[in-house]
């Protein structure tokens, strides 16, 4: 995984997205106190490091993530330069397009999972990769609550992939 480091202000609410680190090390100020980001990093990822997930959690997290991709559930900015198979002699396993209807298949099923009201969490965090904090605000939800909410869900999504 390829890193990018950054420095940010560190606030109460966590590393400020805003460049206030960049900003200080230019005019020469020196802000409260800063922290070195890898903005590469996911915030499953981040969790996982930090003891907030354990692995069961961040398997099933990116158990999810890697279903949502595979299926290609993003939004598409460009036109599409996928190779079209014309004729398969292999027949063995599924060919591409039916890897991905059971990626979407899997992806769906795991999100009925979690059960009403968890799969925005789920969405915003594992797949959307949006911070936490972010997620929070987005959801309306009070600081700090997402964590045991994401955590909740992940179980769900743990049991329903049978990781153990």
């Amino acid at each position: 995984m390829k890193r990018q480091l950054v420095e940010r202000e560190l606030t109460a609410e966590g590393p400020r997205r805003s460049g206030a680190g960049e900003r200080a090390a230019k005019t020469g100020a020196r802000s409260a106190r800063t922290v070195t980001v890898n903005l590469a990093e996911s915030p499953l990822a981040w969790l996982h490091a930090r003891g907030h997930l354990d692995d069961r959690l961040f398997d099933a997290g990116e158990a999810l993530r890697s279903d949502y991709e595979r299926a290609q559930l993003s939004a598409s900015v460009t036109m599409r330069w996928d190779p079209v198979r014309v004729k398969s002699t292999d027949d063995r396993g599924l060919s591409p397009t039916e890897r991905q209807i059971a990626a979407r298949q899997r992806f769906d099923g795991a999100i009925t999972a979690a059960g009403k009201g968890l799969e925005d969490i789920l969405w915003r965090v594992v797949c959307a990769g949006e911070a936490l904090p972010e997620a929070e605000k987005g959801l309306g939800w009070p600081a700090r609550s997402g964590k045991l909410v994401l955590k909740i869900a992940l179980e769900r999504v743990a049991q329903f992939y049978r990781i153990r």
